[in-house]
């Protein structure tokens, strides 16, 4: 039985064919692997998904499932707060707006104020995504990536695309994703590594507290010993 496909451009205003890039960003080419761990997580051989928080109950979804959900196809580029852009990437996976219509909204209560959704990552991750940010229309739950299953590298067995946002809260190795009804505490840690709450790439909004303007640069000049750390390890 073939499955139900929905094929979109780019998401780069502007229309087709423009290559027009977020405040502050520079195209890269390729798609390089940036962050921590410097360790690949165990994948379970039967990965899943574990729906909990302001849920009726917690449901269990095999990401095997998601085959049953309408499949999307969407070119999208990738923008790390670093400054850096990979642009032209081919995503495949279920729409988070489907995911959440289908399976998350029947386990909540209809007065339920839903305001943040955490997604969780093997590698012990969590990205606090607004709800509103997490459905946008081009808001993916990927299991491929250029005609190939997503490699471990860039986030299998199934990871959050979210092309309106910085990379940072495009989490990787999803195990679980929770549904909050206030604000979860954000990270803390170092000011200059502090997440901005919405990390909208079109806003530039990289830091939680400091101005882009002020951390632009140091993330640029970050970069390229980043790339070089979170390459090693065994990540094919």
């Amino acid at each position: 039985m073939s499955r139900p496909w929905r094929t979109h451009t780019s998401d780069q205003p502007g229309g087709q064919g423009m290559t027009l890039l977020p405040p502050g960003q520079r195209k890269v080419d390729g798609f390089p692997r940036f962050g921590g761990p410097f360790k690949p997580p165990a994948v379970p051989a039967s990965p899943a998904l574990e729906i909990t928080g302001a849920v009726r109950e917690p449901v269990t979804v095999a990401v095997s499932e998601l085959s049953t959900l309408p499949r999307m196809q969407r070119m999208s580029d990738f923008h790390c707060v670093a400054g850096w852009s990979a642009t032209g990437l081919r995503w495949e996976g279920v729409g988070f707006t489907a995911f959440y219509g289908s399976i998350i909204e029947p386990q909540l209560s209809p007065t339920t104020p839903v305001t943040h959704v955490v997604f969780c990552g093997l590698d012990g991750y969590r990205a606090i995504v607004h709800i509103d940010d997490a459905l946008q229309k081009d808001v993916l739950l990927a299991d491929r990536l250029d005609n190939a299953p997503l490699s471990l590298a860039h986030g299998a067995p199934l990871r959050l695309v979210s092309p309106q946002q910085y990379g940072y809260l495009n989490a990787k190795h999803l195990r679980a994703i929770e549904i909050h009804t206030s604000a979860p505490p954000a990270p803390r840690g170092f000011v200059l590594l502090r997440q901005h709450p919405r990390a909208r790439v079109w806003q530039e909004e990289r830091n939680g507290v400091l101005p882009a303007a002020v951390v632009r640069p140091i993330y640029r000049s970050l970069t390229r010993p980043f790339i070089w750390l979170s390459a090693r390890g065994n990540w094919n």
